[in-house]
């Protein structure tokens, strides 16, 4: 920030130094020339023509310092075939100038034909009453005095910016550090959190800075949740397993004859509910990445070749928006429409419809798995996610389908419900999801 308004400041006061450097110039040299003219038509109005044919003056000039010898004002008139008729304070010195060119207007410019003396020179050719020569009026005045004037307005200016610059640059320094002076407070504020081990930030900060202690506050808030979930899914694995694990050591110990038998039926238990819990850590940690995103259709009609071909009796119809798009990674989605399909396939009569994006809402999603089944009786809808529920235990299966499709839908801000089918006769699940965003 410094670095930037150091920059900013210097290119501005160089350009407007620049700037005001030439208007003053220029004013001066303006005003200088402007006394030139002001000399040369006095010259022009009081010069006439002699009997003899040469130039004079029917009235002196007022500049007294016209009569003084290298005063640094001088004038001079000059024409073809007559000799020059030269200011007193000359002396015996010449102005250099080209008679044989016509200047109808005023011709001004700088000569160095003095050593030592810079002069301005201004020259206008006349052609007098009475006479036809082209005669060349010439005044010329020594530059010092403006380039003195000229020298000393440089000085202020410099010294002026250079003041000005210094005082732009510290106070671009006090407001830049007075206004990141908050985040101290914030800093002191995030050191606190890391040594008392507080969840979130509670003591006043300035204004400035609240948005971002909201969104800190946020995180935290964000963090905690995933900790405690992550908490959750530890104690309820470790509770899953202990039963099976209790069994298992009850069976060895006793030196039970069917041993193995019941170590390889409680290890599918165990198997179950590591992939229950190892489907929801990876649902929360891909959430917890954000900017998820999964085209519908696809990975629906990637799960129905899949379900097709362990089911190849049941028909499958689809329908709905075919460009859909949720806020769920592609792998999540796929595993809750490959366990909602392969049930429906599973428990229905043989016919199955899936419908995607029903509803009006444009903040879901909503897809439809409808089949011809039995369905659900209204009083165990509820019970039926949780995990290891069955209503069919005729059939394999392993219960964990519907809870792992609640707690994965559930994890994504989503909704799942059981109803009953008006098309098909069968049970409905009725899935809402969010829509991705932009």
């Amino acid at each position: 920030m410094m670095l930037i308004a150091a920059g900013w400041i210097s290119i501005l006061l160089l350009g407007g130094g620049v700037a005001l450097d030439r208007m003053l110039t220029s004013q001066v040299i303006n005003n200088f020339d402007e006394q030139l003219g002001y000399m040369l038509t006095g010259m022009i109005g009081s010069a006439e023509i002699g009997v003899d044919g040469e130039v004079f003056f029917n009235r002196p000039l007022g500049d007294q310092r016209f009569l003084e010898p290298n005063s640094g004002l001088y004038w001079q008139i000059r024409g073809p075939g007559h000799e020059d008729f030269p200011s007193r304070s000359l002396w015996d010195r010449t102005l250099e100038v080209h008679a044989e060119h016509f200047d109808s207007q005023v011709h001004v410019y700088d000569s160095a034909q003095f050593p030592g003396e810079p002069l301005r020179v201004m020259e206008r050719s006349i052609i007098l009453p009475g006479s036809n020569t082209q005669w060349m009026f010439t005044v010329a005045a020594s530059r010092d005095a403006v380039d003195e004037q000229i020298k000393s307005i440089r000085s202020i200016l410099v010294y002026s910016f250079l003041g000005l610059g210094l005082g732009l640059l510290a106070m671009a320094g006090l407001q830049t550090w007075y206004g990141l002076f908050p985040l101290r407070h914030v800093r002191k504020a995030i050191r606190r959190l890391r040594t008392t081990g507080a969840a979130r930030m509670t003591e006043p900060l300035p204004q400035e800075v609240q948005p971002l202690v909201e969104e800190l506050n946020a995180l935290l808030e964000h963090t905690d949740r995933q900790a405690q979930e992550a908490r959750t899914h530890a104690g309820n694995l470790a509770h899953a397993l202990k039963t099976p694990l209790t069994v298992v050591m009850n069976a060895a110990t006793a030196r039970a004859p069917d041993l193995a038998d019941t170590v390889i039926r409680e290890a599918a238990v165990m198997r179950r509910q590591v992939d229950h819990h190892l489907a929801r850590a990876r649902a929360v940690g891909r959430r917890a990445a954000g900017l998820s995103r999964a085209d519908v259709w696809p990975s629906l009609e990637a799960v129905l070749r899949a379900v097709e071909r362990l089911y190849g009796a049941a028909r499958f119809d689809l329908a709905g928006n075919h460009d859909v798009q949720v806020a769920l990674e592609k792998q999540d989605l796929e595993e809750i429409l490959g366990n909602l399909i392969e049930n429906a396939a599973k428990y229905g009569g043989g016919s199955v419809f899936v419908s995607v994006d029903e509803g009006e809402d444009p903040r879901w999603c909503e897809i439809w798995v409808e089949d011809d089944g039995m369905g659900i009786p209204l009083a165990e809808r509820t019970r039926i996610f949780d995990r290891g529920a069955r209503l069919d235990t005729g059939k394999p299966g392993t219960g964990l389908g519907l809870a792992i499709v609640r707690d994965v839908v559930e994890i994504y801000g989503g909704t799942v419900e059981l109803d009953e089918s008006e098309d098909l006769g069968g049970l409905l699940v009725r899935l809402r999801l969010p829509r991705a965003i932009g």
